[in-house]
């Protein structure tokens, strides 16, 4: 930054030898003044994280049941244990085009953009100047005068240089915030890496999980379908009565009403995926229609220890940052109880005549230390400080709810997980023994030793243990999901791709 040459302490040019003779007082007190440096505020320290067990209580059973030997971290990318060419895909496409990334990595450059500025202050700032000047003073000012001797002209040129110098760390402490700043913006960038690819992965299975309904929906309509054509074959030979035709095909509407419902619900989730990869809604659309099964468990998950959670969670990392930027920020604000010291100086030219610029008469010198000192300011400067202080305390009490927040959407995430799992352990067999048991009414049905009613409320029992089968399998994978996003494991180092601001 440009520092002006306070005008209190401003020595006048002066000859080459007598610049020779003030060198050696400035230099002495630049040495003793960096010498006797040092960075006025608090330094930063690491919070100590709350009383941690080392594993998370009562994770469920189906995950101590599949816990293996290697943890979370070391899965490179999960979503690939799926086996899903099409979700690879969807993924790669949303870490690289996904607008909400681009618009974090555009926050982290320019917060590393005015880290690097900042960086700039422990360096002199140097100026060309040069001028070149042609005045006619008025007659009436030089009364008797000649008009030509009323002429003059006069050339100048040279170099200028001011310098803060950060005797107490004022610099420094702004350099060390700006950092913090940059490091945080990194860490928020990560964060929304694993909201993006969880999101991205939890609607890729819940549109798997809505075309798997669709087609339960669908073989339950052909089921009721052919019921309906059976006990309108059964009443058009004298077996039977409208009233049983009227069941059957009330049932087979209420069952497909079922199938628009959730055929939108399929189409919201395909839109949602386009956006997610940075494209227009339905252009996934053709790809994602093509029905596919529901992605498989991963074989193993092995949740790591709360302390290691906390070191691996982007938006705790993002938190602390925070707390070191607004540490530093009152070293700033602290600074400012004490003087500035500039050391300013200049090196040129002078002369009435361009041909003799640059001669060794035409040689001139300045060098000026200037004091910069408000100590009547005092009330104002305690001020800042105090409001920079009630900041830190702030970033500080963010960071703390940030860590009892990871740790309660990992608990959770594992806890839903483990229950998901058994809650699908039941409803798959609820499912078998439904779908067996609407197979044996039909034959007791055409039998003669059941009756219709016994038939439409098996297969209507079994058109609801396989949807809540379904469900349930698509909470379970998404269980697994929240598992991954919440202990931020497997996530790969892929910044979006930048977008040039003349290309936009």
């Amino acid at each position: 930054m440009v520092i002006p040459t306070p005008v209190p302490t401003v020595l006048p040019p002066i000859p080459s030898r007598g610049a020779r003779a003030l060198r050696t007082p400035v230099m002495g007190v630049l040495a003793a003044a960096l010498l006797s440096a040092c960075a006025v505020g608090p330094d930063h320290v690491r919070p100590a994280p709350p009383a941690l067990a080392d594993t998370f209580r009562d994770p469920g059973p189906a995950t101590a049941d599949v816990a293996g030997t290697e943890t979370l971290a070391s899965d490179a990318a999960f979503w690939s244990a799926f086996d899903d060419p099409l979700l690879d895909g969807l993924v790669a496409d949303a870490l690289a085009h996904n607008h909400d990334l681009q618009a974090a990595l555009a926050r982290y450059d320019q917060a590393n953009a005015l880290l690097r500025g900042a960086r700039f202050d422990f360096l002199p700032t140097i100026t060309v100047q040069g001028e070149a000047a042609s005045t006619r003073s008025a007659a009436d000012a030089l009364p008797g005068t000649p008009r030509a001797a009323r002429d003059a002209d006069s050339y100048s040129a040279g170099v200028a240089a001011s310098w803060e110098l950060d005797v107490f760390g004022r610099v420094r402490r702004n350099v060390e915030s700006g950092r913090a700043g940059a490091a945080a913006q990194a860490a928020d960038l990560q964060a929304l890496q694993v909201a993006i690819v969880g999101e991205v992965v939890s609607t890729y299975v819940e549109l798997r999980g809505l075309q798997e309904r669709l087609r339960v929906a669908q073989g339950n309509v052909d089921n009721q379908a052919e019921t309906l054509s059976l006990v309108q074959a059964r009443v058009d030979a004298g077996r039977g009565s409208e009233f049983d035709v009227a069941r059957a095909r009330a049932q087979l509407e209420s069952t497909r009403a079922l199938v628009p419902a959730l055929d939108a619900q399929a189409g919201v989730a395909m839109h949602r995926l386009g956006v997610l990869t940075g494209q227009v809604p339905d252009t996934m659309v053709p790809d994602l229609s093509v029905a596919h099964p529901l992605p498989a468990l991963p074989p193993r998950l092995d949740p790591d220890s709360p302390g290691g959670l906390l070191r691996r969670r982007p938006d705790v990392l993002a938190a602390e940052h925070r707390l070191h930027g607004a540490t530093a920020r009152i070293g700033v604000a602290t600074a400012d109880l004490f003087p500035r010291f500039t050391l300013s100086g200049l090196i040129g030219s002078q002369a009435i005549d361009s041909s003799a610029l640059f001669e060794r008469d035409s040689e001139t010198r300045f060098v000026a230390l200037g004091i910069d000192w408000s100590f009547l300011d005092i009330g104002r400067v305690r001020a800042r400080i105090a409001a920079s202080e009630a900041g830190a305390d702030e970033a500080l009490a963010d960071y703390r709810r940030t860590v009892l927040l990871a740790l309660e959407d990992a608990g959770n995430a594992l806890l839903r997980y483990g229950r998901a799992r058994t809650e699908d352990e039941h409803l798959g067999r609820a499912a078998q023994d439904s779908a067996r048991a609407a197979e044996l009414a039909r034959i007791r049905f055409d039998a003669g030793a059941a009756d219709l009613l016994e038939v439409l409320d098996a297969e209507r029992t079994r058109l609801q243990a396989e949807d809540a089968f379904a469900q349930a399998r698509a909470r379970s994978v998404n269980g697994a999901v929240a598992v991954y996003r919440s202990f931020a494991g497997g996530w790969p180092q892929q910044l979006p791709e930048r977008v040039a601001f003349g290309q936009r």
